[in-house]
C-alpha cells in the first residue's frame, strides 16, 4: 500500500502546472546529456574561437532580404565545434519526442490562472543557433548574457540582453570591466497561444538603457517602437499594387516559436525561422555554469 500512495503521490506531483510524469528517468539522462554537450562546445569555442556577429546585414546579425535573424554555422569556427553543436541538436530531437508537458501554452495570456502557466517565469539561454542571439567578446556587439522573461498574467515576453564591459587591467594582478554605454536591451513582445504548443508573438517596443548621457555617468532609458509589423505591411500592400492582375499573392509573415520540449527545468523551441532556443530556468542548478 506504501508503494502505490507514494507513486500516487510522485504522479499528483508531476502533474502539478501541465507537467506529466512518464519517462522521468530517461528524460533525466537526456537532460545531463545535452548539458554534457553544450560543455564540450563551450570549450571548444574557446580553444578554437568563436562567432564575431556585429549588427545588421552587414554584421551577419540579420538576412538581407527577409529581414530576420540568420542561422549561424558552426563549422565556420572549426569541425569539431560544428560536430560539437550537431550533438547538441541531435540531443533536443532526441527530447522533443518525449517532451513531459502536453500543453505547453496553458494559461498563457489569463490573467487569474498565468503563475500557473508552464512558460511562465524567467529562462536563460543555454544555446542557440540565432545569430542575433550569439554574442562574443571579438565582436563590436561585445559579449552579453540572454535571458527571457514569460509573464502569462500579461501574456507578454521580455527578451532581455546583458552588455558585458571589456576588461582593462589595473596592475599586473587584478582589472576591472567598463561599462559599456549600452548596458542592456529589453524587448517586450505579447504573446498568445496559436495552439497547444505554438505560442504566436507580436513585436511591441524595444527599451535601451545606456550607462552614460553624453559622458555623464547618468543611467538613461530609450524607448523604441518595433516597427516591423507595419513595415511589413506596408511593403506587402505595395508589392500587390504593382502585381496588379497576377494571382499570386502574399501575406505578411507571422511571428511565433513552437514549443519542441517543456518542463520545470528545460525549455526548447524552434522559431519561424527555424532558429533553436535551448533555455533553462535559474533554478536548475546543474544548468547554471553553462548559461551564456
Amino acid at each position: 500500500m506504501k508503494k502505490i500512495s507514494a507513486v500516487l503521490l510522485f504522479t499528483a506531483a508531476a502533474t502539478t502546472n501541465g507537467f506529466s510524469a512518464p519517462s522521468a528517468s530517461s528524460n533525466a539522462q537526456l537532460k545531463a546529456d545535452l548539458l554534457q554537450r553544450i560543455r564540450t562546445l563551450k570549450e571548444l569555442k574557446e580553444r578554437d574561437g568563436d562567432f564575431s556577429i556585429d549588427f545588421g546585414v552587414k554584421g551577419g546579425e540579420i538576412d538581407k532580404k527577409s529581414r530576420a535573424p540568420q542561422k549561424v554555422d558552426f563549422y565556420t569556427i572549426s569541425e569539431d565545434v560544428g560536430k560539437a553543436a550537431d550533438e547538441v541538436i541531435g540531443i533536443t530531437s532526441e527530447l522533443e519526442k518525449c517532451s513531459p508537458t502536453d500543453n505547453p501554452t496553458q494559461y498563457l495570456g489569463d490573467k487569474e490562472k498565468g503563475n500557473e502557466a508552464p512558460l511562465n517565469g524567467e529562462w536563460k539561454l543555454l544555446f542557440t543557433t540565432a545569430a542575433d542571439a550569439n554574442f562574443s567578446k571579438n565582436s563590436k556587439r561585445g559579449s552579453a548574457s540572454v535571458k527571457n522573461v514569460v509573464n502569462a498574467c500579461k501574456g507578454s515576453i521580455t527578451n532581455v540582453i546583458d552588455f558585458q564591459g571589456e576588461s582593462t587591467a589595473d596592475d599586473e594582478t587584478t582589472s576591472t570591466k567598463k561599462v559599456p554605454l549600452v548596458k542592456q536591451l529589453n524587448v517586450v513582445i505579447g504573446a498568445k497561444p496559436a495552439s497547444k504548443s505554438r505560442v504566436g508573438l507580436q513585436f511591441k517596443y524595444a527599451k535601451v538603457v545606456f550607462s552614460r548621457f553624453f559622458g555623464l555617468k547618468r543611467q538613461w532609458n530609450l524607448y523604441i517602437p518595433v516597427p516591423a509589423p507595419f513595415i511589413t505591411r506596408l511593403i506587402v500592400f505595395f508589392s500587390r499594387i504593382f502585381r496588379f492582375g497576377r494571382k499570386d499573392k502574399k501575406v505578411p509573415p507571422k511571428a511565433y516559436f513552437d514549443v519542441l520540449y517543456l518542463d520545470n527545468e528545460l525549455r526548447i523551441q524552434r522559431t519561424g525561422e527555424d532558429n533553436l532556443f535551448v533555455q533553462a530556468k535559474p533554478t536548475w542548478d546543474d544548468a547554471v555554469p553553462f548559461f551564456t
